[in-house]
C-alpha cells in the first residue's frame, strides 16, 4: 500500500515537472511574439536552438543520454535566461495571463446602476 503511495506521489512530482516545462515554453513563445521585448534579448532562443545543430558539443550525441540532456540543458538554461532577460512586468502580465486567463485588466464593464430605498 505505501508503495502504492509512494508511485502516485512520484507520479506527480513528474507531471507537475512536465506542466512547468509545458507553460514555460508558453511564456516562452508569447514573450518572443511581444514588441516590447528587444531584439537582442530574443536572440537568445534561437541560438540555443542553434545548439542543437551545432556540431560541437559538451557531450558528444553518441552517447547515448547524456548526449541529449545536455542538449536539453542548454535550451532550458537559454529559456531561462531569455525570462529573466525579458522587462519583469511584461513576465509578470504573461504568467498571469497563462495562470488566470486573458488580461483581466484592459477589460472594463459598462453597466448602470439604481439606488433603491430600503423602505
Amino acid at each position: 500500500m505505501a508503495e502504492q503511495k509512494s508511485v502516485r506521489s512520484d507520479l506527480g512530482k513528474y507531471l507537475s515537472f512536465l506542466s512547468g516545462i509545458f507553460k514555460q515554453f508558453r511564456l516562452v513563445w508569447l514573450l518572443l511574439q511581444d514588441s516590447r521585448i528587444p531584439l537582442w534579448i530574443k536572440s537568445i532562443v534561437p541560438l540555443s536552438f542553434l545548439y542543437l545543430i551545432s556540431p560541437l558539443d559538451f557531450i558528444p550525441d553518441v552517447v547515448l543520454g547524456l548526449g541529449q540532456l545536455d542538449d536539453l540543458g542548454v535550451i532550458l538554461l537559454g529559456m531561462t535566461l531569455f525570462v529573466k532577460l525579458c522587462p519583469q512586468n511584461i513576465v509578470e502580465n504573461y504568467q498571469n495571463q497563462l495562470e488566470y486567463g486573458s488580461d483581466s485588466e484592459d477589460e472594463a464593464v459598462e453597466t448602470t446602476y439604481r439606488v433603491m430605498d430600503e423602505d
